[in-house]
Protein backbone atom coordinates (compact mmCIF):
# COMPACT_ATOMS: atom_id res chain seq x y z
CA UNK A 1 0.00 0.00 0.00
CA UNK A 2 0.99 3.33 -0.23
CA UNK A 3 1.72 6.11 2.22
CA UNK A 4 -1.92 7.84 1.05
CA UNK A 5 -3.72 4.64 1.73
CA UNK A 6 -2.09 3.94 5.15
CA UNK A 7 -2.76 6.98 6.28
CA UNK A 8 -6.49 6.57 5.26
CA UNK A 9 -6.51 3.41 7.17
CA UNK A 10 -4.89 5.31 10.25
CA UNK A 11 -7.96 7.76 10.20
CA UNK A 12 -10.76 5.16 9.76
CA UNK A 13 -9.01 3.69 13.13
CA UNK A 14 -8.99 7.21 15.01
CA UNK A 15 -12.58 7.96 14.25
CA UNK A 16 -14.09 4.47 14.73
CA UNK A 17 -12.54 2.94 17.67
CA UNK A 18 -13.59 5.91 20.43
CA UNK A 19 -16.64 6.33 18.87
CA UNK A 20 -17.77 2.42 19.47
CA UNK A 21 -16.27 2.66 22.67
CA UNK A 22 -17.99 5.78 23.42
CA UNK A 23 -21.69 4.91 22.04
CA UNK A 24 -21.48 1.10 22.34
CA UNK A 25 -20.18 1.46 26.25
CA UNK A 26 -22.38 4.59 27.09
CA UNK A 27 -19.76 6.15 29.16
CA UNK A 28 -20.90 9.87 28.46
CA UNK A 29 -21.91 9.68 31.77
CA UNK A 30 -18.38 9.44 33.39
CA UNK A 31 -16.45 9.48 30.32
CA UNK A 32 -17.20 12.13 27.44
CA UNK A 33 -15.95 11.14 24.05
CA UNK A 34 -13.16 13.45 23.98
CA UNK A 35 -11.77 11.55 26.92
CA UNK A 36 -12.94 8.19 25.33
CA UNK A 37 -10.75 9.58 22.42
CA UNK A 38 -7.75 10.75 24.54
CA UNK A 39 -7.89 6.89 26.25
CA UNK A 40 -7.83 5.46 22.52
CA UNK A 41 -5.11 7.53 22.11
CA UNK A 42 -2.70 6.21 24.47
CA UNK A 43 -4.19 2.53 23.64
CA UNK A 44 -3.26 2.99 20.06
CA UNK A 45 0.37 4.23 21.24
CA UNK A 46 3.51 2.10 21.05
CA UNK A 47 3.69 1.71 24.81
CA UNK A 48 0.40 -0.86 24.18
CA UNK A 49 -0.78 -1.62 21.15
CA UNK A 50 2.82 -1.30 19.35
CA UNK A 51 3.96 -3.39 22.15
CA UNK A 52 1.58 -6.37 21.91
CA UNK A 53 1.60 -5.58 17.96
CA UNK A 54 4.50 -4.34 16.84
CA UNK A 55 4.95 -5.21 13.04
CA UNK A 56 0.81 -3.60 12.58
CA UNK A 57 2.15 -0.99 14.39
CA UNK A 58 4.90 -0.15 12.74
CA UNK A 59 2.97 -0.66 9.13
CA UNK A 60 -0.22 1.96 10.14
CA UNK A 61 2.11 4.12 12.48
CA UNK A 62 5.36 4.73 10.18
CA UNK A 63 6.81 7.70 9.97
CA UNK A 64 5.43 9.14 6.99
CA UNK A 65 2.25 8.60 8.43
CA UNK A 66 2.76 10.08 11.76
CA UNK A 67 4.39 13.22 10.17
CA UNK A 68 0.88 13.83 7.95
CA UNK A 69 -0.83 13.03 11.29
CA UNK A 70 1.00 15.75 13.14
CA UNK A 71 0.89 18.13 10.69
CA UNK A 72 -3.87 18.11 11.21
CA UNK A 73 -2.85 17.68 14.90
CA UNK A 74 -0.54 21.01 15.13
CA UNK A 75 -3.45 23.07 13.30
CA UNK A 76 -6.20 21.42 15.02
CA UNK A 77 -4.84 22.25 18.63
CA UNK A 78 -4.03 25.75 17.40
CA UNK A 79 -7.58 26.34 16.21
CA UNK A 80 -8.82 25.23 19.60
CA UNK A 81 -6.20 26.95 21.92
CA UNK A 82 -6.89 30.32 19.72
CA UNK A 83 -10.77 29.80 20.66
CA UNK A 84 -9.93 29.49 24.48
CA UNK A 85 -8.08 32.82 23.99
CA UNK A 86 -11.13 34.46 22.72
CA UNK A 87 -13.62 33.40 25.08
CA UNK A 88 -11.72 34.67 28.10
CA UNK A 89 -14.02 37.25 29.34
CA UNK A 90 -11.54 39.58 31.57
CA UNK A 91 -14.47 42.21 31.59
CA UNK A 92 -16.14 39.79 33.87
CA UNK A 93 -13.48 39.46 35.99
CA UNK A 94 -12.50 42.64 36.43
CA UNK A 95 -16.26 43.94 37.52
CA UNK A 96 -15.94 41.11 40.21
CA UNK A 97 -11.86 41.44 40.57
CA UNK A 98 -11.88 40.94 44.28
CA UNK A 99 -14.08 37.32 44.39
CA UNK A 100 -11.83 36.54 40.82
CA UNK A 101 -9.12 37.10 42.00
CA UNK A 102 -8.94 35.73 45.82
CA UNK A 103 -10.59 32.31 44.29
CA UNK A 104 -8.63 32.06 41.23
CA UNK A 105 -5.02 32.91 43.21
CA UNK A 106 -5.83 30.18 45.63
CA UNK A 107 -7.44 27.84 43.08
CA UNK A 108 -3.88 28.23 40.98
CA UNK A 109 -1.13 28.88 43.48
CA UNK A 110 -2.39 25.95 46.19
CA UNK A 111 -2.25 23.10 43.36
CA UNK A 112 0.94 25.11 42.30
CA UNK A 113 2.66 24.11 45.80
CA UNK A 114 1.75 20.90 45.75
CA UNK A 115 2.27 20.18 42.38
CA UNK A 116 5.94 21.24 42.65
CA UNK A 117 6.64 18.93 45.65
CA UNK A 118 5.41 16.88 43.92
CA UNK A 119 8.30 16.95 41.14
CA UNK A 120 10.76 17.78 43.76
CA UNK A 121 9.51 14.14 44.87
CA UNK A 122 10.08 12.76 41.32
CA UNK A 123 13.67 14.44 40.72
CA UNK A 124 14.85 12.01 43.55
CA UNK A 125 14.07 9.38 40.70
CA UNK A 126 16.04 8.78 37.44
CA UNK A 127 13.84 8.98 34.52
CA UNK A 128 11.56 12.21 34.61
CA UNK A 129 13.37 15.06 33.83
CA UNK A 130 13.88 15.96 30.51
CA UNK A 131 17.49 16.70 28.91
CA UNK A 132 17.23 20.08 28.33
CA UNK A 133 15.59 21.17 31.44
CA UNK A 134 16.99 23.37 34.47
CA UNK A 135 15.45 21.46 37.62
CA UNK A 136 13.59 24.64 38.45
CA UNK A 137 11.81 24.24 35.38
CA UNK A 138 10.83 21.03 35.59
CA UNK A 139 9.77 21.50 39.35
CA UNK A 140 7.57 24.48 37.91
CA UNK A 141 6.25 23.07 34.83
CA UNK A 142 5.35 20.02 36.66
CA UNK A 143 3.35 22.18 39.39
CA UNK A 144 1.91 23.91 37.10
CA UNK A 145 0.59 21.15 35.02
CA UNK A 146 -0.74 20.13 38.52
CA UNK A 147 -2.77 23.52 38.52
CA UNK A 148 -4.20 23.81 34.82
CA UNK A 149 -8.03 24.21 34.39
CA UNK A 150 -9.19 22.94 31.29
CA UNK A 151 -11.16 25.46 30.28
CA UNK A 152 -12.74 24.60 26.85
CA UNK A 153 -13.72 20.73 28.43
CA UNK A 154 -14.91 22.58 31.67
CA UNK A 155 -17.13 24.75 29.23
CA UNK A 156 -18.09 21.65 27.43
CA UNK A 157 -18.74 19.52 31.17
CA UNK A 158 -20.96 22.24 32.13
CA UNK A 159 -22.94 22.53 29.40
CA UNK A 160 -23.50 18.77 30.60
CA UNK A 161 -24.26 19.26 33.99
CA UNK A 162 -27.08 22.73 32.66
CA UNK A 163 -25.14 25.69 34.93
CA UNK A 164 -22.95 27.10 31.51
CA UNK A 165 -25.47 29.86 31.23
CA UNK A 166 -26.44 29.87 34.68
CA UNK A 167 -24.69 32.59 37.45
CA UNK A 168 -22.79 29.91 39.19
CA UNK A 169 -21.48 29.00 35.44
CA UNK A 170 -20.80 32.52 34.85
CA UNK A 171 -18.32 32.76 38.25
CA UNK A 172 -16.55 29.66 37.17
CA UNK A 173 -15.63 30.21 34.02
CA UNK A 174 -14.13 34.16 35.60
CA UNK A 175 -11.77 31.41 37.70
CA UNK A 176 -10.93 29.51 35.16
CA UNK A 177 -9.90 32.51 32.82
CA UNK A 178 -8.08 34.50 34.98
CA UNK A 179 -5.89 31.01 35.78
CA UNK A 180 -5.82 30.29 31.95
CA UNK A 181 -3.62 33.48 31.59
CA UNK A 182 -1.47 32.51 34.34
CA UNK A 183 -1.12 29.46 33.00
CA UNK A 184 0.19 30.60 29.88
CA UNK A 185 2.31 32.90 31.01
CA UNK A 186 4.31 30.76 33.37
CA UNK A 187 4.93 28.91 29.97
CA UNK A 188 6.33 31.66 28.32
CA UNK A 189 8.42 32.21 31.81
CA UNK A 190 9.55 28.47 31.97
CA UNK A 191 10.44 28.52 27.70
CA UNK A 192 12.49 31.58 28.18
CA UNK A 193 15.68 31.27 25.97
CA UNK A 194 18.47 33.77 27.49
CA UNK A 195 20.41 33.10 24.55
CA UNK A 196 17.39 34.63 22.33
CA UNK A 197 16.11 36.87 24.70
CA UNK A 198 16.81 39.46 22.10
CA UNK A 199 14.32 37.24 19.33
CA UNK A 200 11.73 37.31 22.06
CA UNK A 201 11.25 40.49 23.08
CA UNK A 202 11.39 41.39 19.60
CA UNK A 203 8.26 39.11 18.78
CA UNK A 204 6.46 40.92 22.20
CA UNK A 205 7.19 43.93 21.20
CA UNK A 206 6.07 43.64 17.66
CA UNK A 207 3.21 41.39 18.53
CA UNK A 208 1.97 44.37 21.29
CA UNK A 209 2.37 47.11 18.18
CA UNK A 210 0.79 44.25 15.35
CA UNK A 211 -2.37 43.57 17.44
CA UNK A 212 -3.42 47.29 18.84
CA UNK A 213 -3.20 47.38 14.43
CA UNK A 214 -5.54 43.98 14.22
CA UNK A 215 -7.87 45.04 16.44
CA UNK A 216 -8.14 48.23 14.37
CA UNK A 217 -8.51 46.47 11.49
CA UNK A 218 -11.01 43.92 12.96
CA UNK A 219 -13.44 46.51 14.12
CA UNK A 220 -13.76 47.69 10.24
CA UNK A 221 -13.91 44.26 9.21
CA UNK A 222 -17.64 42.78 8.78
CA UNK A 223 -17.72 39.61 10.64
CA UNK A 224 -17.49 36.87 7.80
CA UNK A 225 -14.34 38.85 7.30
CA UNK A 226 -13.28 38.70 10.72
CA UNK A 227 -13.28 34.92 10.51
CA UNK A 228 -10.85 34.27 7.12
CA UNK A 229 -8.75 37.49 9.04
CA UNK A 230 -8.89 35.38 12.57
CA UNK A 231 -7.54 32.62 11.11
CA UNK A 232 -4.34 34.34 8.78
CA UNK A 233 -3.79 36.07 12.58
CA UNK A 234 -3.41 32.60 14.54
CA UNK A 235 -1.21 31.49 11.43
CA UNK A 236 0.79 34.87 11.76
CA UNK A 237 1.23 34.90 15.55
CA UNK A 238 1.92 30.81 16.04
CA UNK A 239 4.98 31.81 13.53
CA UNK A 240 6.24 34.49 15.36
CA UNK A 241 6.37 33.08 18.79
CA UNK A 242 7.89 29.67 17.52
CA UNK A 243 10.54 31.44 15.69
CA UNK A 244 11.25 33.31 18.87
CA UNK A 245 11.60 30.11 20.69
CA UNK A 246 8.19 30.60 22.93
CA UNK A 247 6.70 27.68 21.17
CA UNK A 248 3.78 28.19 18.22
CA UNK A 249 0.92 27.17 20.89
CA UNK A 250 1.95 30.30 22.98
CA UNK A 251 1.37 32.04 19.76
CA UNK A 252 -1.86 30.81 19.41
CA UNK A 253 -3.12 31.82 23.06
CA UNK A 254 -1.56 34.97 22.36
CA UNK A 255 -3.62 35.04 18.82
CA UNK A 256 -6.87 34.41 20.57
CA UNK A 257 -6.09 36.52 23.64
CA UNK A 258 -6.04 39.54 21.81
CA UNK A 259 -9.10 39.41 19.73
CA UNK A 260 -12.60 39.91 21.18
CA UNK A 261 -15.52 37.79 21.37
CA UNK A 262 -17.87 40.59 20.96
CA UNK A 263 -16.45 40.23 17.26
CA UNK A 264 -17.93 36.79 16.79
CA UNK A 265 -21.55 35.54 17.08
CA UNK A 266 -21.25 33.27 20.24
CA UNK A 267 -23.36 30.35 18.27
CA UNK A 268 -21.10 30.24 15.73
CA UNK A 269 -18.41 30.37 17.62
CA UNK A 270 -19.58 27.57 19.80
CA UNK A 271 -20.09 25.66 16.35
CA UNK A 272 -16.80 25.92 15.71
CA UNK A 273 -15.22 24.40 18.74
CA UNK A 274 -17.81 21.25 18.47
CA UNK A 275 -16.42 21.07 15.15
CA UNK A 276 -12.71 21.49 15.52
CA UNK A 277 -13.59 18.77 18.41
CA UNK A 278 -15.71 16.43 15.92
CA UNK A 279 -13.03 16.76 12.98
CA UNK A 280 -9.48 17.42 13.61
CA UNK A 281 -8.90 17.29 17.49
CA UNK A 282 -9.32 13.36 17.38
CA UNK A 283 -6.19 13.20 15.37
CA UNK A 284 -4.18 15.46 18.11
CA UNK A 285 -5.34 12.56 20.48
CA UNK A 286 -3.99 9.85 18.40
CA UNK A 287 -0.95 12.05 17.99
CA UNK A 288 -0.83 12.68 21.71
CA UNK A 289 -0.82 9.07 22.16
CA UNK A 290 1.69 8.32 20.38
CA UNK A 291 4.53 9.81 22.33
CA UNK A 292 2.97 7.60 25.64
CA UNK A 293 6.32 5.84 27.01
CA UNK A 294 6.13 3.44 29.95
CA UNK A 295 9.58 2.76 30.00
CA UNK A 296 10.47 3.42 33.69
CA UNK A 297 8.25 0.68 34.03
CA UNK A 298 4.24 0.90 34.08
CA UNK A 299 3.89 0.32 37.51
CA UNK A 300 6.51 3.18 38.30
CA UNK A 301 4.12 5.53 35.43
CA UNK A 302 0.75 4.34 37.20
CA UNK A 303 2.49 5.46 40.81
CA UNK A 304 3.58 8.76 39.42
CA UNK A 305 0.25 9.36 37.79
CA UNK A 306 -1.73 8.50 41.40
CA UNK A 307 1.05 11.06 42.78
CA UNK A 308 0.14 13.78 40.55
CA UNK A 309 -3.51 12.96 40.67
CA UNK A 310 -3.58 13.36 44.22
CA UNK A 311 -1.77 16.97 44.53
CA UNK A 312 -3.93 18.23 41.90
CA UNK A 313 -7.50 17.56 42.92
CA UNK A 314 -6.34 18.23 46.84
CA UNK A 315 -4.55 21.45 46.13
CA UNK A 316 -7.40 22.51 43.90
CA UNK A 317 -10.17 21.54 46.32
CA UNK A 318 -7.94 23.14 49.41
CA UNK A 319 -7.38 26.42 47.55
CA UNK A 320 -11.02 26.64 46.72
CA UNK A 321 -12.02 25.96 50.61
CA UNK A 322 -9.86 28.95 51.67
CA UNK A 323 -11.44 31.10 49.18
CA UNK A 324 -15.02 30.07 49.99
CA UNK A 325 -14.23 30.59 53.75
CA UNK A 326 -12.65 34.19 53.22
CA UNK A 327 -15.40 34.85 50.93
CA UNK A 328 -17.67 33.68 53.10
CA UNK A 329 -19.65 30.98 50.73
CA UNK A 330 -22.73 28.42 51.71
CA UNK A 331 -22.04 25.62 52.90
CA UNK A 332 -21.12 22.93 49.52
CA UNK A 333 -20.61 25.73 47.05
CA UNK A 334 -16.65 25.73 47.73
CA UNK A 335 -16.82 21.71 46.82
CA UNK A 336 -19.21 22.14 43.51
CA UNK A 337 -16.80 24.87 42.40
CA UNK A 338 -12.94 23.02 43.72
CA UNK A 339 -14.50 20.11 41.98
CA UNK A 340 -15.19 21.55 38.35
CA UNK A 341 -12.05 23.58 38.47
CA UNK A 342 -9.81 20.77 38.66
CA UNK A 343 -10.99 19.50 35.33
CA UNK A 344 -7.67 19.05 33.25
CA UNK A 345 -8.04 16.91 30.15
CA UNK A 346 -7.01 18.93 26.97
CA UNK A 347 -5.40 22.13 28.36
CA UNK A 348 -3.42 20.08 30.46
CA UNK A 349 -2.41 17.92 27.66
CA UNK A 350 -1.22 20.87 25.48
CA UNK A 351 1.20 22.31 28.22
CA UNK A 352 2.70 18.61 28.95
CA UNK A 353 3.02 17.97 24.73
CA UNK A 354 4.86 21.68 25.06
CA UNK A 355 7.31 20.70 27.92
CA UNK A 356 7.61 17.47 26.04
CA UNK A 357 8.60 19.32 23.11
CA UNK A 358 11.31 21.34 24.74
CA UNK A 359 12.96 18.03 26.33
CA UNK A 360 11.77 19.32 29.86
CA UNK A 361 9.95 16.23 30.84
CA UNK A 362 10.74 13.20 29.32
CA UNK A 363 8.11 10.92 27.63
CA UNK A 364 7.59 8.69 31.13
CA UNK A 365 6.78 11.94 32.73
CA UNK A 366 4.40 12.91 29.97
CA UNK A 367 2.66 9.55 30.48
CA UNK A 368 2.29 9.75 33.70
CA UNK A 369 0.66 13.69 33.19
CA UNK A 370 -1.73 12.33 30.71
CA UNK A 371 -3.10 9.63 32.82
CA UNK A 372 -3.27 12.23 35.82
CA UNK A 373 -5.56 14.65 33.33
CA UNK A 374 -7.22 11.62 32.14
CA UNK A 375 -8.65 10.56 35.69
CA UNK A 376 -9.26 14.63 36.57
CA UNK A 377 -11.97 15.04 33.66
CA UNK A 378 -13.25 11.42 34.47
CA UNK A 379 -14.08 12.26 37.94
CA UNK A 380 -15.71 15.67 37.70
CA UNK A 381 -19.28 14.83 36.97
CA UNK A 382 -19.74 11.61 38.99
CA UNK A 383 -19.11 13.78 41.65
CA UNK A 384 -20.54 17.02 41.06
CA UNK A 385 -24.30 15.97 39.17
CA UNK A 386 -25.01 14.96 42.88
CA UNK A 387 -23.75 17.36 44.50
CA UNK A 388 -25.15 20.13 42.10
CA UNK A 389 -28.82 17.79 42.86
CA UNK A 390 -28.81 18.14 46.66
CA UNK A 391 -27.96 22.25 46.57
CA UNK A 392 -29.97 23.80 43.41
CA UNK A 393 -30.23 27.12 45.21
CA UNK A 394 -26.21 27.52 44.78
CA UNK A 395 -27.11 27.56 41.05
CA UNK A 396 -28.68 30.95 41.21
CA UNK A 397 -26.11 33.06 43.37
CA UNK A 398 -24.37 35.32 41.36
CA UNK A 399 -21.83 36.43 43.42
Amino acid sequence: MNTTEIFLIAMAIIFTVPYLIWRLGRTDYFAPLVVVQIITGILLGPGILGRAFPEYYQFVFNPAVVQSLNGIAWWAVMLFVMIAGVELDLKKAWEHRRESGITAGLALGTPLLFGCAAAALMLGFDGWMGPKALTWQFVVGVGMACAVTALPILILLMEKLEVLRQPIGQRILRYASLDDIAIWGVLALILMDWERIGRQGAFLVSFAIAAWLFHQLMERLAESDRWYAALIWLAVVSFGADWAGLHFMVGAFLAGASMEAKWFDQEKMDLLRHHVLLVIMPVFFLSTGLRTNWNVGGAAVFIAAALLLFVSVAGKLIGVQIAGKILKWTPGEASIIGWLLQTKALIMIIFANILLDKQIITSETFTALLLMAVASTMLTVPVVAPKLARLKALIQRSA
